[in-house]
């Protein structure tokens, strides 16, 4: 638990998660790829590649001829705020605010009246090169202010929050123009007029904890997705090796569609296998139907308060284990839900159910959304929580390291399937 919290509360931003598992490889003696170069891959050989720095894969090559790829997919995106170009606004009054926009779903209300700060990357000129530089404000920088309770009367009778105008951060008072443009620059290392390009987002200072009675309880921004891909993670590295080349993938853009080139509707992951195949002179076709994916991406808990929102028979709980998710916008089948329970129960690991309530529809997955560039077994899952999209989400603290064990399975197993005949070893 101590490592998912201290992965957690180094990754303020997309950016920073990706960098934080990209040192990790690289301290393990994986080799660094890049997609512009020819990969020459060695039986035996560790190897990751980047895209955006917002996305990552790594994989390993077995020291026997491979049958198939073993995956999850999981993402490093979560809603949030995206800062935009011509940040600061002036006015009214001595104030000077932030103009931002809308980064995914997010629950509104959550942001109000808590200390905040902006992370991401800045690309700067650099040495007749642009090269990226990562940011953390590492302050108490913005707060989005409420409303008084006496000049807003409907606050708490189902307010509507107008983006535009009540979600806009303060900063300061009386301060100069560029004042935030000169912070930025002054965490990045660079000076103001170097910044050629910026993707920036507010981020919360609340630092992740376990809580409750009993320690039952995390909470932090972002758990929806990165618990899961620390978890997948975790299970990726600790994977004893197998006939299958293990790939963990870590996708960015899930909350705004995915259809970039880091997300899953892009074809990073497709790249990835069509050159491992061709450098290891594999069919492709041959080892894509003997693959298998899980797609790791947070589930639902029965609310505490709101229990009426889940299936009468479809209530995952918070520390009972991953939740296999069932649906028309899933990618769960019988069959792929068959091998995944079958690789927990050999894992010592329990399985939980997740459906929508029939009147009510669910989101898309990774799991559908990859599968649009290559067709394989996938299982959608994810760790029950609550608050989902809020801006400090809570799961259960024991749920994390049941991912691991699951994952470490599958990373570790390889599958065959031979007229609906599902093998595993």
């Amino acid at each position: 638990m101590r490592d998912l919290l201290t992965f957690l509360g180094e990754s303020p931003s997309r950016f920073h998660a990706v960098e934080n598992l990209r040192q990790t490889l690289e301290q393990e003696g994986y080799t660094r790829l890049s997609e512009c170069g020819t990969w020459d891959l060695a039986v035996g050989g560790k190897y990751y590649v980047t895209r955006n720095g917002s996305a990552l894969m790594a994989f390993r090559i077995p020291r026997k001829d491979f049958t198939g790829f073993m995956m999850s997919a999981s993402h490093s995106d979560y809603p949030a705020f995206r800062v935009k170009e011509n940040a600061e606004l002036t006015g009214p009054e001595k104030y000077l605010r932030l103009n931002t926009e809308r980064y995914g779903g997010q629950l509104l209300s959550t942001w109000l009246d808590r200390p905040l700060t902006v992370a991401g990357r800045v690309l700067v000129e650099e040495k007749g090169a642009i090269a990226t530089k990562l940011v953390y404000v590492d302050k108490d920088l913005l707060m989005i202010p409420s409303v008084a309770a006496h000049m807003n009367r409907e606050a708490n009778n189902g307010f509507k929050f107008d983006p535009k105008c009540d979600m806009v951060p303060l900063m300061a008072l009386d301060t100069e123009k560029g004042a935030f443009r000169k912070l930025v620059a002054e965490a990045a290392g660079c000076k103001a007029e170097d910044i050629l390009g910026t993707d920036l987002f507010l981020c919360l200072r609340q630092k992740p904890l376990v809580w409750g009675a009993n320690g039952e309880f995390v909470s932090a921004a972002g758990l929806d997705d990165l618990q899961c891909a620390y978890g997948c993670f975790k299970g990726f590295m600790e994977a004893k090796e197998s006939s299958s080349v293990p790939v963990y993938v870590l996708f960015d853009n899930e909350e705004v569609g995915s259809q970039t080139k880091q997300g899953a509707g892009g074809t990073f992951l497709a790249d990835l296998v069509d050159r491992v195949c061709a450098a290891m002179g594999r069919d492709k076709a041959s080892a894509v139907a003997c693959s298998f994916m899980v797609s790791a991406d947070n589930a639902h808990a029965v609310h505490p308060n709101h229990p009426e929102f889940a299936d009468a028979t479809h209530r995952p709980a918070m520390n009972a284990g991953p939740v296999i998710k069932f649906g028309v916008r899933y990618a769960t089948d019988g069959a792929s839900q068959a091998i995944f329970t079958a690789l927990c129960k050999k894992a010592g690991v329990p399985v939980q159910h997740f459906a929508n309530r029939s009147d009510m529809a669910g989101g898309g997955t990774l799991g559908c959304i990859s599968l649009g560039q290559l067709s394989v077994n996938t299982v959608d899952i994810g760790l029950p929580q609550l608050a989902m999209h809020s801006c400090f989400e809570t799961a259960g603290s024991k749920d994390t390291e049941y991912l691991v064990k699951a994952m470490a399975e599958v990373y570790s197993a390889s599958f065959r399937e031979d007229h609906g005949l599902f093998t595993l070893a």
